[in-house]
């Protein structure tokens, strides 16, 4: 353990359209390089794609997606001896929220479409449903914890 203070976690200012932290976080993880301007644009021009395409609020639609994508379970390396095991451990809250953007966004940039935006908006629109690869990778992650039960007792 760190003999250093534990980091203050800092309060993020809700964003200005959906006056939602959730949003604000996921515009500040989906930036690149300090443009958040860009940022912004991609993220709410989606959202006007999910409107469009489902007749539903965007930020319901992504809320939804958000819940769908977070895992409860993980699996985290720890050595006994000589052996290595995969050791099934429950996800922390922030851990999960963030676990999830994460996907949503690797998983967006990943597709076929054209713009950004329409690539995120697809896969919102997937990943509400319970489909697209960033729903399955929360899969893996349950699986892969499921197949390691045996060594749960390895948890510390």
């Amino acid at each position: 353990m760190s003999r250093r203070k534990s980091a203050v976690k800092r309060t993020i200012l809700p964003d200005a359209r959906y006056d939602s932290q959730t949003v604000s976080k996921f515009i500040n993880v989906l930036m690149y390089q300090g443009k958040k301007s860009t940022a912004e644009r991609i993220f709410y021009a989606a959202m006007d794609l999910v409107e469009t395409r489902t007749s539903q609020p965007g930020v319901n639609i992504f809320k939804q997606a958000l819940t769908n994508l977070k895992p409860v379970v993980e699996v985290k390396s720890r050595r006994v001896g000589g052996a290595t095991y995969q050791v099934p451990v429950e996800v922390r809250p922030e851990r999960r929220t963030a676990l999830a953007m994460r996907w949503l966004i690797l998983y967006s940039r990943e597709r076929n479409e054209k713009s950004m935006s329409e690539k995120l908006a697809a896969e919102v629109i997937s990943a509400s449903k319970g489909e697209g690869n960033a729903v399955k990778k929360k899969e893996d992650t349950h699986r892969m914890a499921d197949a390691n039960k045996a060594f749960a007792h390895y948890r510390w």
